[in-house]
């Protein structure tokens, strides 16, 4: 494995994975917004982190065209990655990473997304030594998200390493029993945990060391994967500890569908957001 280049010791590299083809949105990164295509701003927001390196991981020459008057960085990866996960792999392999490299996926459907979490994510990751990966957290206050399979939920050692992560409602509370009784007892008086924080929303922000993504390429999914449909329960299933931080700053959500990219329109076209995107 060739060594990385110019890498200092606490210096990462945001990778954002870009595909073309979206279920529900089909082109969502060109996605026009505020003049520019979605993912214009979500590189621009990668690059006022203190990342060394930022680079649009796409399988698609028209992503990789409408990013050039940027003078983005642009690898262009195959079109057959199952994840985000796997293009990561391969862009690391691409750009000859040493194992202990540091790359930061970002997810190219968040133009909202503060540099700060992006930093805070990395430094997760350099502050333990014996982890693969570092990811976020905030704090769970609403019975409803608790129980929506589409929130993930995460649940943390002292060590602030993750235990599970799961579309279930995790911790269960036995004394509340149902979901009334969760929003009438349970968020009024939280038990003791890390932090105070006994119910936990899993944010989709990972910093990866680079020798844990060369191994994850190889992997199968395994069966909790499968179950749940989470790709970071493959590296509990292997044996890699993940650290979870709880979010610095609030992560606002991302765009999924017609609505969400409306939403995200008038905020930027406001410039209600800050930053300069």
């Amino acid at each position: 494995m060739a060594k990385d280049k110019g890498q200092g010791p606490r210096e990462f590299i945001a990778v954002i994975p870009a595909r073309f083809a979206s279920s529900r949105l089909p082109g969502k990164p060109l996605a026009e917004i505020a003049g520019e295509p979605m993912l214009a701003h979500v590189w621009r927001r990668a690059s006022q982190s203190r990342a060394g390196r930022v680079v649009v991981a796409t399988d698609d020459p028209r992503i990789a065209r409408a990013m050039a008057p940027l003078g983005a960085e642009v690898v262009m990866t195959r079109e057959d990655h199952p994840s985000g996960t796997d293009r990561l792999a391969e862009v690391a392999s691409r750009l000859g990473l040493a194992d202990d490299a540091v790359l930061v996926n970002v997810q190219g459907d968040e133009p909202l997304i503060p540099p700060a979490l992006i930093d805070q994510v990395a430094e997760r990751l350099f502050d333990d030594s014996g982890a693969s990966i570092a990811t976020l957290a905030e704090p769970i206050t609403e019975a409803d998200s608790l129980f929506n399979p589409n929130v993930v939920k995460v649940v943390r050692g002292l060590d602030g390493r993750a235990l599970y992560f799961s579309r279930a409602p995790i911790p269960w509370n036995r004394e509340a029993g149902d979901r009334e009784a969760w929003n009438r007892e349970s968020f009024a008086t939280r038990p003791e945990s890390l932090d105070g924080d006994a119910w936990l929303r899993h944010i989709g922000l990972y910093a990866y060391r680079a020798a844990f993504l060369f191994e994850y390429g190889h992997w199968s999914p395994s069966p909790l994967e499968r179950l749940e449909q989470l790709e970071q329960l493959r590296a509990l299933h292997h044996g890699h500890a993940i650290q979870v931080a709880l979010a610095r700053e609030s992560h606002p959500a991302g765009v999924d569908t017609e609505d969400d990219l409306a939403r995200v329109r008038g905020l930027l076209e406001q410039g209600s957001m800050g930053g300069n995107s």
